[in-house]
């Protein structure tokens, strides 16, 4: 059985406090099953951005995973925020969780489906 959004948001955002790092939801979704999306404000203009990974037909995954949706360096801030706006619009459910680190860590080494691989450009 999968966590609820809001319990795993709520322990992510302890788990970068732990680490010194401010994660703030910027946006509540549904608190059973919002998708959720992190943002890593790199504090320099840049930003990257993380969502859920594409489930595959042939598993049935209990557990969430999170692929990359930007580049490994980052992208201009406002082109992760115009992204994330296109995602609002089309579900009004999800959870937006920004973090900010100027070494753009995020936190979600143990979620990850797809390891650091960035779509193409």
């Amino acid at each position: 059985m999968r966590l609820k959004s809001d319990i795993w948001v709520k322990a992510y955002v302890r788990g970068a406090a732990v680490a010194g790092v401010q994660a703030f939801v910027v946006r509540h979704g549904d608190d059973d099953a919002g998708s959720i999306y992190i943002k890593v404000n790199k504090l320099d203009g840049t930003a990257r951005l993380f969502g859920p990974a594409p489930a595959g037909l042939d598993e049935m995954r209990t557990e969430r995973a999170f692929a990359p949706l930007s580049p490994v360096d980052g992208v201009p801030e406002g082109d992760v925020d115009q992204r994330l706006q296109r995602e609002r619009d089309f579900d009004p459910d999800i959870w937006i969780v920004e973090v900010e680190d100027r070494q753009g860590r995020h936190f979600l080494d143990d979620w990850m489906a797809t390891g650091e691989r960035a779509p193409p450009r």
